[in-house]
């Protein structure tokens, strides 16, 4: 079942990281429209999620299908994403205003289908068990399963873009889109086949409209203080993954750079993600969110020195940065089922698709505010965008690529950190057990 379950994390890890790592660029280098406008392509179909999110959450809230309240939605949802994220990269490379807006069309479609994945997805572990230290365990698995899905899409998708496009880059897109919806569509169906013997702890659905289930939601202090940590600290990743192809052409001077700079930030999170479950048996999830935000924090600082002379640095850096980024995947996960579950145990009804709706929500819309705030960088920097690699970035542009890539990411975590130092939840669990 853990298994079983953590192979969705395959789609979410993978949808999760392309756009932000590609799209950006895509948008500026290979269709050349401009740094503003193409933050802006990136972020609204995102933005539409915080809309629809919740809403697929409520409708899987009541679903009553035979094969689980949950799982059909994984096998539809996805399938519809893997489909439309090919379709993203296989349009018009000119006009740019033509080419936008294809873009714009399809990066909605794939929006409205991963929904529809992702918040029935996010919401089955409050339902598979009811054990605290359970939905750690299963969390420990998924995000293993994330590490491996973001390091395979995020070092490969770059090379794909390179071996299949030489000169006409929009080529190499093509290619890579249809890649990508090979590994979307393999990570859904494995979520979709390895649950099917999962138990379902089924609670009452709620009563009440959409809205006043949100504002039931909302209220819940330990969710808000969640909800809004782990947005900042997704606007903070999204604004690193937009920055990963700029640091590597602009100011590492190396394609493999991209690759690398990766890899390194991705590859400890196998190593040290057991570990952070282990702290979470003995010190609690919340000390561990913390401790891993710190190391976000501290990997993000030492980022600005990107340059090509401080390539080791910086690789380390990314390291530091992804142990943190571990456990800041880890706890987060396994903390949302607890406030989910806690509501459930406490009024006797269901709202965690709601809660799941709400929460992906935020993440998604933090995601693509992140790429948003580094565009907005070049754009201060006056960084020139072209289609043909061949423009030459001034300082002020390179510099701006420094901040957006590191001092932005660290300034919003910093700052969650003053929010989820208010979660109580761990609290009252030490309170009752004693």
């Amino acid at each position: 079942m853990r298994r079983g379950y953590a192979l969705g994390s395959v789609a979410t890890g993978t949808f999760g990281t392309v756009p932000g790592l590609l799209l950006l660029p895509y948008l500026t280098d290979s269709l050349g429209i401009a740094a503003v406008v193409a933050g802006f392509i990136v972020f609204v179909p995102k933005a539409w999620d915080v809309v629809l999110n919740p809403i697929a959450g409520r409708i899987s809230d009541r679903s009553s299908s035979p094969a689980g309240r949950r799982r059909p939605f994984l096998l539809k949802g996805g399938l519809a994403l893997a489909a439309c994220f090919a379709l993203l990269f296989a349009g018009p490379t000119g006009p740019p205003a033509l080419a936008g807006a294809w873009v714009v069309v399809w990066f909605l479609a794939c929006a409205t289908a991963y929904a529809f994945f992702q918040v029935p997805y996010v919401a089955m572990p409050a339902e598979m068990t009811l054990d605290y230290a359970e939905r750690t365990t299963l969390m420990t698995w998924r995000v293993a399963v994330l590490a491996l899905a973001i390091l395979l899409s995020g070092a490969t998708a770059p090379m794909v873009v390179n071996a299949f496009g030489g000169e006409e880059t929009a080529k190499g897109y093509r290619f890579m889109g249809a890649y990508v919806a090979v590994i979307l569509a393999i990570g859904v169906y494995g979520a979709w086949r390895g649950t099917r013997d999962a138990r379902e702890h089924r609670v009452e659905t709620a009563a009440g409209s959409l809205r006043d289930q949100l504002r039931l939601v909302s209220a819940m202090p330990d969710f808000r203080v969640l909800l809004v940590t782990f947005v900042l600290q997704a606007m903070g990743v999204g604004a690193m993954l937009g920055g990963v192809a700029y640091v590597s052409d602009d100011l590492l001077d190396s394609d493999a750079a991209s690759t690398i700079l990766f890899a390194a930030f991705v590859a400890p999170a196998l190593l040290v993600t057991p570990l952070w479950e282990r702290y979470a048996e003995g010190r609690g999830k919340k000390s561990g969110y913390l401790i891993a935000s710190g190391f976000l924090v501290v990997g993000s600082l030492v980022l600005f020195t990107a340059r090509a002379d401080h390539a080791v640095v910086v690789y380390l850096a990314a390291a530091i940065a992804g142990v943190g980024y571990a456990g800041a995947q880890v706890f987060p996960m396994a903390m949302l089922p607890d406030v989910a579950a806690h509501d459930a145990a406490t009024s006797g009804e269901n709202r965690i698709g709601v809660y799941t709706g709400v929460w992906t929500a935020g993440e998604t819309l933090g995601l693509a505010i992140g790429p948003g705030l580094f565009a907005l960088a070049l754009a201060i920097g006056g960084y020139v965008s072209s289609t043909d690699h061949t423009a030459v970035q001034p300082d002020s542009a390179r510099t701006a690529i420094a901040v957006g890539f590191s001092l932005v990411p660290a300034a919003l975590i910093a700052v969650s950190t003053l929010f989820l130092r208010r979660y109580s939840l761990d609290d009252l669990k030490a309170i009752r057990e004693h």
